[in-house]
């Protein structure tokens, strides 16, 4: 028998075109006994697979497979192990995960969709097929963790051109970790100007709320409650204000016997806590801290500031500071992230999610929106 492709359609190649004795089989599910037809992939992977699944799935394969059959034997027709090869177009690796969906989770679980271009091949791919369906679960992978952390912008754009609300949310979301300014991206063709104008005005006041933290530590005082709970920052907890022409490397005995510790203060600290002196790389650290998080306010800045933070302390040799740092800004580090989340999670992205991109008017002059 020899499948005849359907009328104008691109998605079956001519079986004379692909007759090959080179061709593999895939891996199970897909390498059944009793499957009644195969797939061949363009890179020459064949697929045992049910018809039945395939019809159930897709109106194409339903079709497709009630198309009456020329004689077995006709010319330019392949047989493999007595079954019918009907190649496709597709990759082993793109039809692989499309076959994945189309089958009953009792025989093979979804695929794990990690990298953005793997989802687009299946979307692409489950959209030819008339796999309605499919495409929508294939979609939802835009929220994909992995996905969003290596291309947040373009899954924005590809989680709004859809109206996928809760995908574009968090995908918005995710744009913090780049730049307030990104630089071109393959899908930026799909969002208007107000769309992104709206997302560049989303992580502007992200960034704004968060940098506001900055001015007031008694979210930090709250947290430790007393001097001697973050002691790392300041190495021991004084009162009042150093006397003229203090050294700031003076080296200060620790009231728990631990090593005296020669690490420099600051004279002038803005993020003093319990009227301690600071340590001068704590004054730096918060520093720098607000102002790479007005630029790119999530919780991975902080995570990746606050490791070379650790190292650059270590690098003092200080035997009391490298024992404590560690932990400290460990801790201090969830504290931060728990706030940043907080001042974030206030901001609403200035958007109509239930009206398409292109018929959306944003008005740039509006002020900052909470939820």
């Amino acid at each position: 028998m020899q499948f005849l492709p359907l009328p104008d359609s691109p998605y079956i190649i001519p079986v004379s075109a692909t007759m090959s004795s080179d061709s593999a089989y895939a891996a199970a599910p897909f390498d059944h006994a009793k499957a009644d037809v195969i797939l061949r992939s363009s890179d020459n992977i064949d697929f045992r697979v049910f018809k039945l699944f395939l019809s159930l799935s897709s109106s194409f394969f339903e079709i497709l497979f009630g198309i009456p059959q020329p004689a077995q034997g006709s010319e330019g027709q392949e047989i493999k192990d007595g079954l019918i090869v009907v190649p496709v177009t597709e990759d082993s690796k793109t039809l692989d995960a499309l076959l994945r969906f189309c089958y009953p989770c009792t025989l093979a679980d979804d695929p794990n969709l990690e990298v953005l271009e793997d989802v687009l091949d299946v979307l692409q791919a489950a959209k030819k097929y008339s796999l309605d369906v499919i495409e929508k679960r294939v979609a939802r992978t835009f929220s994909n963790p992995k996905v969003l952390e290596a291309e947040p912008l373009r899954c924005f754009a590809l989680a709004r051109q859809r109206q996928m609300q809760e995908e574009t949310l968090l995908a918005a979301k995710y744009t913090l970790t780049q730049p307030l300014l990104p630089s071109w991206f393959k899908e930026i063709n799909l969002i208007t100007a107000s769309d992104l104008l709206a997302l560049l005005n989303y992580h502007r006041e992200c960034g704004d709320a968060v940098y506001a933290l900055r001015g007031d530590v008694s979210w930090i005082k709250s947290h430790y409650r007393t001097s001697q709970a973050c002691v790392w920052i300041s190495g021991r907890s004084t009162t009042g204000t150093p006397p003229p022409n203090t050294n700031i490397f003076t080296h200060l005995p620790q009231s728990n016997g631990s090593p005296s510790c020669s690490c420099p203060r600051s004279l002038t600290p803005r993020y003093k806590l319990f009227e301690s002196y600071s340590f001068q790389w704590w004054e730096d650290f918060m520093k720098e801290m607000f102002t790479v998080l007005w630029e790119k306010p999530c919780g991975a800045t902080v995570a990746s500031l606050a490791a070379k933070t650790v190292q650059s302390v270590k690098d003092l040799n200080c035997a009391s500071c490298s024992s404590r740092i560690t932990e400290g800004m460990r801790d201090f580090s969830e504290l931060l992230t728990r706030k940043v989340e907080e001042e974030v999670s206030q901001i609403r992205l200035d958007l109509d999610l239930s009206v398409p991109s292109n018929k959306i008017q944003s008005d740039p002059k509006k002020g900052k929106k909470r939820r």
